[in-house]
C-alpha cells in the first residue's frame, strides 16, 4: 500500500508539472533572439546587432542607444515572469507592457520601471494613459507603494507582471509594488534599452483566470 501510494504521489506531481509547462510560453529559447523585433533610435549610427545579444544563455542589452526589444507577436491576457539583473552598475531600464504598433525610440505603452532603486513605477510613454493618475507632461509616473524590494547589483531580480483586460499589476521579488488600469487590453511585450548593460533570463507568460 505504501509503495501504491508513493507510486501515485509521484504520478500525480508529473502531472501537475506536465500541466504547468503546457500552461507556459516561452519568449526566450537561451539561444537567440528569434520571435523579437530589436528597436534603436533613428538618430544612432549603431546598428541593433551591437546593442541585443545573447551572452552565455541571457539577453544582454547595452543600454545605448536608447530602444528596445519586443515580441514579434501581440498578446492579450497574461502573467509575464522576467529576472534581470545590472552588470557593472545599476542604471536605467524598463519593461513596456501594452506596447502599440509605431516603433519609435518611445513607443505608446506602459513601462514597468526597472530603473535601479525604482523597480516597480510606472512610467507612461508615447501618450499612454492610466485611469490612477492625471497623465499629463511626456512621461506620465504613478509611484510604486511597496517600497524597496531590490537585490544588490549583480543579483538576479525577478518580475511578475499580470495583464488581465486593463488591468496590470505588478510584483518585484514577490512583493506588490503596483497596480493600474490601462486603455489598451492587448499589445506586444518589450525590454528596453536606456542608461547601461543588463542582462534578462527567464521570460516565458503563463495564462491568468
Amino acid at each position: 500500500m505504501k509503495v501504491k501510494f508513493m507510486f501515485a504521489v509521484v504520478a500525480l506531481a508529473a502531472i501537475l508539472s506536465s500541466c504547468a509547462d503546457n500552461n507556459k510560453t516561452s519568449l526566450f529559447n537561451g539561444k537567440d533572439l528569434n520571435g523579437w523585433v530589436c528597436v534603436v533610435d533613428s538618430a544612432s549610427d549603431v546598428p541593433a546587432s551591437k546593442v541585443y545579444s545573447v551572452v552565455d544563455g541571457n539577453i544582454r542589452i547595452e543600454g545605448q542607444p536608447f530602444g528596445y526589444m519586443r515580441t514579434y507577436k501581440k498578446y492579450g491576457d497574461y502573467q509575464l515572469h522576467v529576472e534581470w539583473r545590472w552588470i557593472g552598475e545599476g542604471t536605467n531600464s524598463g519593461l513596456f507592457q501594452r506596447v502599440q504598433d509605431g516603433d519609435k525610440v518611445w513607443p505608446t505603452a506602459v513601462e514597468c520601471q526597472l530603473k535601479s532603486g525604482l523597480a516597480g513605477d510606472f512610467v507612461m510613454l508615447g501618450g499612454a494613459k492610466i485611469a490612477e493618475v492625471e497623465c499629463v507632461g511626456e512621461f506620465p509616473v504613478k509611484e510604486r507603494v511597496g517600497g524597496e524590494c531590490e537585490k544588490p547589483v549583480g543579483e538576479w531580480n525577478e518580475a511578475d507582471i499580470i495583464c488581465k483586460g486593463g488591468k496590470i499589476t505588478v510584483y518585484i521579488n514577490g512583493e506588490l509594488q503596483n497596480e493600474a488600469t490601462s486603455e489598451y487590453k492587448n499589445g506586444y511585450i518589450a525590454l528596453q534599452s536606456e542608461g547601461g548593460p543588463i542582462e534578462f533570463r527567464n521570460i516565458y507568460l503563463t495564462s491568468v483566470e
